[in-house]
């Protein structure tokens, strides 16, 4: 059974921009709504894995974004260091909860930018991709393979609405994965081809403005904000379900429901 980090919502807002979706949502969430959108995320997650919960801090409204705490591999953790200055503060609270469960902390180089599980995520087979370009630095792919030991499959991300390689491409059970293929250089998207084949998804424009891909796989069952018809179907296609939880609220700061998780 998976163990997911979550953050609850308790000061989760948007009061700066530092993604487009953003921009016009400062002061619009709905404190209220989106406590009980996470509340419902949260629960469906907990009857199929464990949730262990980080304390929430004022003043780092992004905390509710555990996805970005770090990068866990077995017992080893590299916690983020962000390239926004709004988010650095987040970084400390991070170190200590994985100090204080056991985790083997690593570091990287000084000055390289990593944003954890944002940027950096497990297929089923073991091997790593890493997304590089709006946030987290390339020269963190090879920070993470002398600190892992781990195999990196290594993309660039150009289009900044697709900020995190997570917003963009999401592995599923058997060698499947959902992407995105716009959000990605045209070298990124053909190794995405190569590797996996007739097992990449590719999730259409609409999907992708959804963050379909932004998706939390349990098993078969893909939980997400919204899915098409078409997305659906493909889905089921390869013996997968759909679970559509409303996160709207979180929608207006660029993230969806695997962006409130961390698998731990």
């Amino acid at each position: 059974m998976k163990t997911f980090m979550m953050c609850e919502p308790a000061y989760f807002e948007v009061s700066y921009v530092i993604n487009p979706w953003m921009s016009a949502n400062i002061g619009l969430v709905d404190r209220a709504l989106a406590a009980r959108q996470w509340q419902t995320l949260h629960d469906t997650l907990a009857k199929k894995s464990h949730i262990r919960l980080i304390e929430p801090v004022t003043g780092l409204p992004d905390m509710v974004f555990t996805a970005n705490a770090g990068l866990v591999h077995k017992q080893e953790v590299i916690v983020s260091t962000f390239r926004h200055t709004e988010r650095q503060g987040e970084s400390q609270h991070y170190t200590k909860f994985f100090a204080d469960a056991g985790y083997h902390l690593k570091s990287l180089a000084p000055g390289v930018i990593f944003e954890g599980a944002g940027d950096a995520l497990f297929d089923a087979t073991g091997e790593l991709w890493t997304g590089s370009g709006p946030r987290s630095d390339e020269a963190a792919v090879t920070e993470i393979t002398n600190a892992l030991q781990v195999s990196i499959h290594a993309l660039e991300l150009v289009d900044p609405r697709w900020y995190h390689l997570d917003t963009a491409f999401c592995p599923l059970a058997d060698g499947y994965a959902l992407a995105y293929k716009h959000a990605f250089s045209a070298a990124s998207a053909a190794l995405l081809q190569n590797k996996l084949g007739e097992k990449v998804i590719w999730v259409s424009d609409e999907d992708a403005l959804n963050f379909a891909c932004n998706a939390i796989c349990l098993e078969h069952e893909v939980i997400l904000y919204r899915a098409s018809s078409e997305l659906k179907a493909a889905l089921k296609h390869y013996n997968f379900s759909v679970i559509e939880i409303d996160v709207s609220e979180f929608m207006k700061s660029g993230g969806s429901c695997k962006c409130m998780t961390l698998e731990i």
